[in-house]
């Protein structure tokens, strides 16, 4: 390959110079996706769906031990079902794509494809609920949602179609679903913490930004490079508002009859957009490992006279590692330099690479290179097993550091309105504030920043040390002065 070519291979634009290009060009350039024909579609790649599949396995499995089971819905919903819930619809209304005409003839109704799923499917929870025997009832299902978005999509982040999860359950106490909601949002929160090595604020919603037909909305909250928030989970108290128009009941066990309490959860392919963001550098993706396809990339080292004998000693270092738990791969080919096969693999992200030659063989040695840090070591073949582990520990523990490290430079405490609308202005992040409750407050620091309240944090230390940086005694809301009900993270959002 040509220099031209690894030129044209790698990024062109640094993460701190241009990051909205930066993030395009790790997205079509590490293999994660390509750009579909009809505007705000995209095409996911198999490595790109395989980082979802890793995804999908880590959550489902904990899914299935609190009990819920997958299931499968149709993208077709008829506009009749919608207006069943039509303050949940409503908010929906302007991102619906509609089918009016099948082959050459209309419709008699329009049908919705469908943005999320709570009408098709409590239309169908009356059929499968009768007694409180019935309950809770716990379903999930991994699929796509289609919403118009035509202005602004980025992908992975803002698409008219995307990948996601989302759950439900029907419970017979309003405690009980008050319950679920929060171990949802705890087993969001820690699989984004502890496998994808980004550090989050998990709290509410304000009652403005909750989830259409939601009691109340608890969130999981990231804060990319860039200083915008990206909402990375949320779990919802549905409570009775989609039970009594949908017509759940249940028999209690005093045979009396009862609606259910609901929730609804999900999460999305933002998380893919998240790791990019996050870890990724110039260099291109910086993946995590569990959740890389590729968790260790072997790059043999020969010449001609050596060739067979290298290969095969990769090849047998490769089951060595597989039978280690490792997702390993050989890459053999010929027809690249093994500078290329390095530019390659860190592009792609692959957390470790082990080069192999003739002379390691020899001295029952192998090099491996972090791709966080491309710190290089030495290491002996027999010590391998533990080597690894500790490899992968320093780059979970780095990558963990240096993103906890960015979210509290950006992270800051302020009292005064001039001064969230400064630093909004200039630098965006997290910006804690006291504020009082009402909803004109919140719109009227919306209208002059363009800042959402995109938490109302719970109990968390780490957040609320910024506190410490408050002088006064007071807590006045940030824009009208009243007494405050409670701390708000405003930020600038995706």
């Amino acid at each position: 390959m040509s220099e031209k070519d690894v030129k044209e291979f790698g990024l062109t634009v640094k993460k701190n110079g241009d990051f909205s290009e930066w993030y395009s060009q790790i997205v079509e350039k590490s293999g994660l996706a390509d750009y579909a024909p009809v505007k705000g579609f995209i095409v996911v790649r198999p490595y790109g769906y395989a980082i979802w599949e890793l995804i999908r396995n880590h959550l489902d499995s904990k899914f299935r031990e609190l009990g819920h089971m997958n299931g499968f819905l149709p993208c077709l919903i008829p506009e009749s079902l919608l207006n069943k819930e039509e303050k949940h619809f409503k908010g929906f209304n302007p991102e619906v794509f509609w089918v009016t005409s099948s082959g050459d003839s209309q419709l008699s109704e329009r049908l919705a494809l469908r943005p999320t799923s709570e009408a098709l499917l409590y239309s169908m929870f009356p059929k499968w609920i009768s007694s409180y025997r019935d309950l809770p009832l716990k379903i999930n299902f991994w699929n796509s949602a289609l919403r118009a978005e035509i202005k602004s999509t980025k992908p992975f982040i803002r698409n008219s179609e995307f990948l996601w999860q989302e759950g439900h359950t029907a419970h017979s106490s309003h405690e009980e679903a008050k319950i679920h909601v929060l171990k949802i949002l705890s087993i969001y929160k820690k699989f984004i913490e502890d496998a994808l090595c980004i550090p989050a604020v998990s709290g509410f919603k304000s009652s403005k930004e909750k989830f259409v037909g939601a009691e109340y909305t608890t969130t999981v909250e990231g804060l990319m490079p860039d200083g915008k928030a990206l909402q990375l989970g949320t779990s919802h108290n549905l409570g009775q508002n989609f039970s009594i128009p949908f017509d759940i009941r249940y028999l209690n066990k005093n045979n009396k009859e009862e609606y259910v309490w609901q929730t609804s959860w999900g999460v999305s392919w933002r998380l893919m957009g998240a790791l990019i963001m996050v870890h990724g550098d110039d260099k291109g993706l910086i993946l995590p490992p569990a959740v890389a396809p590729i968790q260790i990339i072997i790059v043999p080292i020969y010449k001609n006279n050596n060739q067979k004998q290298v290969k095969e000693h990769a090849h047998k270092l490769k089951e060595g590692l597989e039978s280690l738990g490792y997702r390993a791969f050989v890459d053999d080919r010929d027809e690249y330099t093994a500078g290329w096969k390095y530019n390659e693999w860190e592009m792609k992200g692959v957390p470790l690479r082990i080069n192999i030659g003739q002379r390691d063989i020899e001295n029952n040695t192998l090099e491996i290179v972090r791709r966080d840090n491309r710190a290089k070591k030495i290491i002996s073949f027999s010590n391998l097993k533990a080597e690894i582990k500790d490899a992968f520990d320093e780059i979970v523990s780095a990558l963990w550091k240096n993103a906890l490290i960015s979210l509290d430079k950006r992270t800051k405490f302020l009292e005064k309105f001039e001064d969230l609308k400064a630093e909004l202005s200039a630098n965006s992040g997290f910006i804690l504030s006291f504020w009082c409750g009402n909803e004109s407050c919140e719109l009227k620091i919306k209208d002059d920043t363009g800042a959402d309240i995109r938490v109302i944090p719970f109990d968390d230390e780490r957040v609320l040390s910024n506190l410490s940086h408050n002088k006064s005694d007071s807590k006045a809301c940030i824009y009208c002065g009243a007494d405050s009900k409670q701390i708000a993270i405003f930020a600038k959002a995706y």
